[in-house]
């Protein structure tokens, strides 16, 4: 085989577009996975103008089924597998423990988390028998965090940054190489499907994302030349990269920090 090819869920917009356009630059072929078909075929569209050959996916990440369906598909157009896998659907919500209904509880979980479990699960055997490939999956900083009132979002990103860490371990002996990114916040378009119990979460991470100095090609031109280095926590952002090493020598000195940081924006 000797173009390079990459899969990316939720690749019909924003981050996962940004990297599809990164990746593409690169040299790869793009299998553009979304739930929504025409924005995949959007993608594809554009992606065509840099280089030819890539192709829309309509796929659930949080049905088992439609994600076994995508990799027959894949298999079936790809039959000698491919090189990089992307885990990168995901949707936002906000809420306390007591606030957050359960249903978006389950509804968060189903995509954040059991989608990247999905799709590691879908491709995992490929990546075995091939002793190669790059597994990335996107978390976000927020799984670090520990920021109130993010209790369900910042839960999922949390998993996939533990499962993500399991999964580079078991994928070692087979030489392929496992990365989790987590990115802060930049303009995206993360906001049109939130859930939250009210809409104070909006307003306040809408504001965060306005004032962001970093867009989603910069996140992905960053991504790019970690995965390149082997990079297994993909930080994009350098005072994201402060605070995660500052909690983890100084835990409670990052959580009195946090709260006198959350407490500022709050009152902003």
């Amino acid at each position: 085989m000797s173009e390079k090819r990459a899969l990316i869920t939720g690749a019909g917009s924003g981050l996962g577009l940004a990297l599809a356009r990164r990746y593409c630059r690169a040299g790869y072929v793009i299998a553009v996975a979304d739930v929504n078909l025409q924005r995949a075929e959007a993608a594809v569209a554009e992606l065509a103008a840099i280089r030819p050959g890539h192709f829309a996916l309509a796929v659930d990440v949080a049905d088992w089924e439609a994600v076994a369906a995508m990799r027959d598909a894949v298999n079936a157009r790809w039959p000698e597998g491919f090189e990089v896998l992307i885990n990168n659907a995901g949707v936002a919500t906000a809420g306390s423990v007591a606030d957050s209904s359960i249903t978006d509880w389950h509804w968060v979980i189903g995509i954040n988390l059991m989608g990247v479990v999905h799709g590691m699960k879908a491709f995992a055997p490929m990546f075995q028998r091939r002793h190669r490939g790059q597994i990335l999956s996107t978390a976000s900083f927020a799984g670090i965090a520990g920021a109130p009132g993010l209790a369900s979002y910042g839960t999922t990103k949390a998993a996939v940054i533990a499962l993500s860490e399991a999964l580079r371990a078991e994928m070692q002996p087979h030489a392929v190489q496992v990365a989790v990114l987590c990115p802060s916040f930049f303009k995206t378009n993360l906001l049109e499907t939130a859930r939250g119990p009210d809409d104070r979460f909006r307003q306040f991470v809408g504001k965060l994302m306005d004032q962001a100095k970093v867009t989603a090609d910069d996140i992905a031109d960053f991504t790019f030349k970690a995965m390149q280095r082997g990079d297994f926590m993909i930080i994009p952002t350098a005072p994201e990269r402060r605070q995660w090493r500052l909690k983890r020598w100084l835990p409670n000195v990052y959580f009195r920090q946090l709260l006198k940081v959350i407490g500022r924006k709050t009152r902003a």
